[in-house]
This record gives C-alpha cells, sequence and structure tokens, in this order.
C-alpha cells in the first residue's frame, strides 16, 4: 500500500481536507507555502505518465476538486498554483498520482 493508500485507510494521521469515494485531500507535511494541501485520486494511478485513457474522467475531477478546495481555502482571488511531479527528478516521492495545490503567498516563477 502506498502512504496515502494508508492514510485514505485511517492507518496513518493526516490533516484532511476532503475525503470521498474518489478524491483523498490532505495538508502537506512539508508545507511549501501557507497553503500546500495535496489532491490524491483514492485509486492508485502511480504517476501521470501512467494514467491510461479511462482515467480521463477521474482526472478531471481531480483537477475540478482541486479548484473547489482552493475557492474553499480563500485562493480564487489572489492565485494558487497547481503541481504534478513525475518521477525522481521531478521531486516525485510517492509512487502514487498527487496535485499539489499551493497558495497564500506569491509563488516565484520558474519553480524549484
Amino acid at each position: 500500500m502506498t502512504l496515502f493508500e494508508r492514510i485514505a485507510a485511517g492507518e496513518i494521521p493526516a490533516d484532511i481536507v476532503r475525503n470521498n469515494d474518489e478524491v483523498l485531500a490532505i495538508r502537506d507535511i512539508n508545507p511549501q507555502a501557507p497553503v500546500h494541501i495535496l489532491v490524491i485520486p483514492q485509486r492508485v494511478i502511480p504517476r501521470i505518465g501512467e494514467a491510461r485513457e479511462g482515467d480521463s474522467e477521474l482526472l478531471g475531477r481531480l483537477l475540478l476538486a482541486a479548484r473547489d478546495i482552493a475557492k474553499e481555502q480563500g485562493l480564487d482571488q489572489t492565485g494558487y498554483r497547481l503541481v504534478i511531479n513525475h518521477g525522481p527528478h521531478a521531486g516525485e516521492s510517492v509512487p502514487h498520482l498527487h496535485i499539489h495545490l499551493l497558495g497564500g503567498r506569491p509563488l516565484d516563477w520558474p519553480p524549484g
């Protein structure tokens, strides 16, 4: 089981922002911005490069969930960033697709 599956199962505590049949959203334990939430599909897709055509609906729902959570966090007026890492050079640390929702401060470009 991935770390995120264990959190969803209640085996590991987390600051849960949203939890339903399709999406788990938790606050990152090492935040890179005042708001740093991970938006995770309940169904494991190891990384974006391994997503299939049949995953397109779920991927769309993840983006909409990130949008809704950003609004709930008050980020819709000032802005936010969504990041998906793929592979070790991108900083992927958990082999379970997730979106980083970052906001609450100006974010530099280019990142990292």
